[in-house]
């Protein structure tokens, strides 16, 4: 008896992500690049990306800074005649990228990620510090021309110096949350 092992493709690990799956029924019709308010800022579009993993051009993918230009304004998934979540898919290709260790050299996001994730499991998130320590760890005179804003956003109530906590009911829910999420190799 023969056996056959199957090579995992490229594509095949994208789609075993949640959010990955539509790339294997794209069409090539460009409607999301046409529609992305970014597309202009990344290097790759969001159709060229697709079509990059299809040709399984893995580290080129991977360390492209157009998922990271993703906004998460969902123009593309409402417009795509297949009806792909490409926000989805530009969140899977992030979270290999990381994986991966081929973040873009010019992105910050996965740096506001880990510490994000690190005060989700406090249980609160302290607007004012977690911005602080954000712009501290990336870049340092960014913080200085921030004040203005921070100032603005604190005289106007919209920025808090106190951190607010959940209600024991919140807290269990983040912690299903948390847990599924790690189920599913989110957090790592």
């Amino acid at each position: 008896m023969v056996t056959e092992t199957k090579t995992r493709t490229f594509v095949d690990e994208i789609c075993s992500i949640p959010g990955g799956e539509g790339i294997k029924i794209c069409i090539q019709c460009g409607t999301c690049t046409a529609s992305c308010p970014n597309a202009d800022k990344m290097d790759h579009t969001p159709s060229e990306l697709i079509a990059m993993a299809r040709a399984g051009m893995k580290k080129e993918v991977l360390s492209s800074n157009a998922m990271w230009y993703c906004l998460s304004c969902y123009i593309c998934t409402v417009r795509c005649p297949r009806g792909i979540q490409q926000t989805s898919l530009m969140h899977a290709l992030e979270s290999l990228s990381i994986q991966e260790g081929l973040v873009h050299t010019k992105t910050v996001t996965p740096t506001m990620y880990r510490l994000f994730n690190h005060y989700c499991h406090l249980g609160v998130l302290p607007e004012l510090w977690f911005m602080t320590r954000f712009y501290l760890s990336t870049n340092p005179l960014r913080a200085w021309r921030m004040i203005p804003t921070a100032w603005g956003l604190l005289k106007h109530g919209r920025l808090s110096i106190r951190s607010r906590k959940l209600t024991p009911s919140g807290s269990n829910q983040l912690k299903a949350i948390l847990k599924k999420a790690e189920s599913l190799g989110g957090l790592q």
